[in-house]
């Protein structure tokens, strides 16, 4: 294996595999040194720097970063800015909104109700028909007051989440993901059922497996006293390592939900927007009605505006009890941004690139699961893929070291990507919208020399 391919120091954990460690900075520049040095000491160590060599960057446009002697990177990771970096039209339109006025949602305003509006009528189900749309400034906090609105509604406090998952970083929604670490304190009434893992269970299974785990655990929780609040999921499990088939997993799990008194919460802040290409929302894929789904990232391209859509008579029951107000949620600028996002995709048909380029892709990290022992599986759906490495593939042995030499070889040639799964030996690659077949064919070119560099 590549001698980039280093056994992570004591204290780091696999979902930083792709951290930067600042007791191995040697191999840096003075300059860098000297920022990191200076980064440490104003910011402190709780921020992380991606790779073993972090990338310094002063400007980007469109699919690519570029430092300040104007070297050019691939981004081949970036969710948040979804339709490239500084997209001309949510430029205008957040500047022209900003030079006009930016408020609250205490006043009365028309393009807040004229993106409510287009935005619920982007769902089907009752939601699409009925759905009330409430507005926040980050996933985190959408998924947050989706909690709130679920434990207000059914008394209970028992929340179910996937083994590895994610949820935000609040108080609440920290305490309800497994994938921030065994020192992270998790709420006494969370359980958590394994990842529908199409790797290394039965495909045909999966799903009547999932749904019995999902009533084991609504029983243990009714068994200590409580009872279950909401089972929330992200329909394409990111944390988890990216299992996006089969698709007809979560619709059984929200009928056992749903006969036990919980809500189904749907999490579209990594699958959302047309990311899984065939479908604007990835609990579609399912033909899943949720009762509330949570929006996030890639909402506002880069500035800060998140959400939810939810069942009118939950809002109403919570609304009825108790006010909610968010300063900067749903404010003027953040409204035209989404606005702005959300025409882009739908107007210039987005999901039809993400479906075309993302199969050009797929097919070709396909063709190197042929070519490379160690790639033991590759998934993905639109424009987000997994690339598992293993030590053997009948064992199927994560192998966390030699994905994290092949991110750092990929970023060796100026391509960003990252890793994921509970041992962090998935090779997480999820390209802006926009992304071109010529893109593809570089990032293709580059997946293929760093997988040849750690194959020894």
């Amino acid at each position: 294996m590549s001698e980039q391919a280093t056994t992570l120091p004591k204290g780091f954990r696999g979902d930083m595999a792709n951290g930067f460690n600042p007791q191995d900075a040697a191999h840096l520049p003075s300059e860098d040194t000297a920022h990191v040095a200076r980064r440490q000491r104003l910011l402190g160590p709780a921020y992380r720097l991606f790779y073993k060599s972090p990338v310094q960057i002063s400007r980007a446009k469109g699919v690519f970063l570029y430092d300040k002697h104007g070297n050019e990177y691939l981004d081949a990771y970036n969710n948040v800015v979804s339709l490239g970096h500084a997209h001309p039209r949510v430029v205008a339109a957040i500047q022209k909104q900003l030079e006009t006025l930016c408020t609250h949602t205490r006043y009365m305003q028309e393009p807040l109700l004229d993106y409510a509006e287009a935005l619920i009528g982007t769902f089907g189900g009752e939601l699409g028909r009925t759905g009330c749309a409430m507005f926040t400034c980050t996933g985190s906090e959408a998924n947050d007051l989706a909690l709130r609105i679920a434990r207000y509604h059914t008394g209970k406090t028992g929340v179910i989440v996937s083994a590895e998952a994610y949820h935000g970083n609040s108080g609440a929604v920290a305490a309800i993901s497994p994938s921030l670490g065994k020192k992270s304190v998790l709420d006494p009434f969370l359980r958590t059922v394994a990842a529908p893992d199409s790797y290394r269970l039965p495909v045909a299974e999966i799903g009547r497996r999932m749904a019995e785990d999902v009533a084991r655990q609504i029983a243990d929780l009714e068994r200590h006293g409580d009872g279950l609040a909401a089972f929330i999921a992200d329909s394409v499990f990111s944390s988890d390592g990216l299992y996006v088939d089969p698709t007809d997993v979560l619709a059984p799990v929200a009928d056992i939900v749903r006969k036990a008194g919980g809500l189904f919460i749907a999490d579209e802040v990594q699958s959302g927007f047309g990311r899984t290409g065939t479908h604007l929302w990835g609990h579609a894929r399912h033909k899943v009605d949720p009762d509330i789904v949570t929006l996030g990232k890639p909402m506002g391209n880069g500035y800060p505006v998140a959400g939810l859509v939810v069942r009118p008579e939950l809002v109403a029951e919570f609304g009825a009890s108790m006010r909610y107000f968010n300063t900067f949620g749903g404010n003027s600028v953040a409204i035209a941004a989404a606005r702005a996002v959300l025409d882009t995709i739908l107007e210039e048909n987005l999901m039809d690139n993400a479906t075309r380029v993302g199969s050009q892709i797929l097919d070709g990290l396909r063709e190197l699961q042929n070519k490379f022992e160690f790639v033991g599986d590759v998934r993905g759906a639109g424009l987000y893929f997994a690339v598992e490495l293993v030590k053997d593939r009948d064992g199927k042995v994560p192998d966390m070291d030699r994905a994290l030499a092949a991110v750092n070889a990929l970023r060796d040639q100026r391509i960003l990507i990252s890793a994921t799964g509970a041992d962090a030996h998935i090779l997480k690659i999820r390209p802006p919208l926009v992304f071109t077949s010529a893109n593809a064919g570089r990032l293709l070119e580059g997946v293929d020399n760093a997988l040849r560099a750690v194959q020894t």
